[in-house]
């Protein structure tokens, strides 16, 4: 069973404006696309939950849409405001980023870490 790692705390968020940015989506295809930044797609839930958190705070917007192949499935796009907290957010996740790197970097210095029996070795 595939497990997520440590990620910060909201980081869905973020990452569902990021995806609707590049372009609007419905919350299956957000599912699937959303395992590139480490989710595993176990809660689809907790997507959806998100979705309408941002549709209610004017982040995201939302439209049903005809399919062909079954049910009519609804569309999410990111509104200017979701474009504006996006921008709001990247800079605390870069800080994020250069903390945890810098973390790793000190763990690498008596561990290898490229090597799975080595963490264990290490104990």
């Amino acid at each position: 069973m595939p497990t997520e790692p440590a990620l910060p705390r909201n980081f869905l968020r973020p990452c569902v404006l990021l995806l609707l940015r590049e372009s609007p989506a419905h919350g299956y295809d957000l599912v699937e696309r959303l395992r590139a930044f480490g989710f595993s797609g176990e809660d689809p839930g907790r997507l959806y939950r998100t979705l309408r958190t941002l549709e209610g705070e004017g982040l995201v917007r939302s439209a049903w849409e005809p399919s062909a192949h079954g049910p009519d499935r609804r569309i999410y796009a990111v509104t200017g405001s979701g474009m504006e907290a996006l921008h709001q957010v990247v800079p605390a996740l870069r800080e994020t980023a250069r903390v945890l790197d810098g973390f790793v970097s000190r763990y690498a210095e008596f561990v290898d870490i490229e090597s799975p029996s080595s963490v264990s070795s290490s104990r």
